[in-house]
């Protein structure tokens, strides 16, 4: 790895902010919203998960709604999460609270995205330092919120993006400040991009192997 590499990622480092998630909201519903990604079927499966593109789409949604719902309470569940209603429409498939009108078409389900991706920023933008959400991967911050957002939203895309026929990449700058804060034992000495799509089980870096487990690691930093 040159140099300069080394250089971009290091000045890319610092915290997860509210900023951070909006663009990555903006950009993940752009790609969503191409005319190539409206007409494509979303029956199909989303990259190499089980879901169909329909399906993670409404996963995703429900992930940035439930994290928001997290950061709401003052006092919030210590061990478990806001106890809303998850269910299941078959086996094997995510378990929800949040699922799009299926008559409202792609449009519809990229929408209920969005929604939930701005409910999200918007309590990340709200939410005090002290505040704590649940999280089975840690007890979290707003910024760990703000960063596991993050992650959802850019390894789904990836997903999304090899179901529906779309090239996507995500910005190089914020992966950079997400793995830090959610992956501290990620390598440091690779492109950021490539680097979470590994950390995600998703993707291959030289000398290391792929991963089939993995989780964050969302507790505050000190």
């Amino acid at each position: 790895m040159a140099d300069h590499d080394h250089v971009e990622r290091a000045g890319a480092a610092g915290p997860v902010t509210a900023e951070d998630l909006a663009e990555g909201v903006r950009l993940v519903v752009a790609l969503l919203r191409r005319p190539a990604a409206l007409a494509a079927d979303w029956g199909r499966p989303a990259g190499s998960l089980e879901w169909s593109c329909w399906e993670t789409a409404e996963h995703l949604a429900d992930d940035l709604f439930s994290y928001a719902a997290q950061l709401g309470p003052q006092s919030p569940p210590a061990d478990t999460h806001v106890p809303f209603v998850w269910r299941r429409e078959a086996p094997g498939k995510p378990a929800n609270a949040i699922f799009a009108e299926r008559a409202g078409g792609p449009e519809g389900v990229v929408q209920v995205l969005e929604a939930c991706g701005a409910l999200h920023v918007a309590m990340v933008r709200t939410a005090p330092p002290q505040a704590r959400a649940f999280h089975v991967f840690g007890t979290t911050d707003p910024e760990g919120s703000a960063a596991m957002g993050l992650v959802e939203l850019f390894a789904h895309a990836e997903d999304l993006a090899l179901g529906l026929g779309l090239d996507w990449q995500a910005p190089a700058d914020v992966c950079a400040r997400v793995l830090p804060r959610l992956f501290p034992g990620a390598p440091t000495g690779t492109d950021p991009w490539p680097t979470l799509l590994w950390a995600t089980g998703r993707g291959d870096l030289p000398g290391r192997q792929r991963l089939t487990r993995w989780q964050w690691d969302s507790t505050p930093r000190s």
